[in-house]
């Protein structure tokens, strides 16, 4: 078992809960009653759910990772998580003047960082 994907998957498992559980709720429920009309508030709701399910596929893919490497797969979600921490970092800079009201960034570098090492240990073993 490659330790550096099976703890990547249980950081995204970690990340799911709090966004379903912790981080969540207050901001889909805002959505849901301040968006000015229904098209809107139904599209941040796909959004948000969205979301919830890219995150699980991240743990399931780094789980899979764990047992079956795969430079192809680990490079996708790696990619993808890079892309998420991006746009985290450039609205918080841009829009909140620090990266700091959104930390979600750190996780989606972490992540992909620790994937990383997955892979080299992947190589070496």
């Amino acid at each position: 078992m490659n330790i550096p994907y099976a703890a990547a998957g249980g950081l995204m498992l970690l990340t799911a809960g709090i966004h379903v559980f912790a981080g969540g709720p207050e901001y889909h429920s805002s959505f849901q009653t301040q968006l000015p009309n229904q098209h809107l508030a139904s599209m941040a709701a796909v959004l948000w759910h969205a979301v919830t399910i890219n995150l699980l596929v991240f743990a399931a893919a780094y789980l899979w990772l764990s047992k079956y490497p795969s430079t192809a797969v680990m490079a996708v979600v790696g990619v993808i998580q890079l892309g998420w921490a991006g746009l985290f970092l450039f609205y918080g800079i841009t829009m909140l003047n620090s990266p700091w009201p959104m930390p979600q960034w750190v996780i989606f570098l972490a992540i992909p960082l620790l994937s990383l090492y997955g892979l080299h240990k992947a190589r070496v073993n």
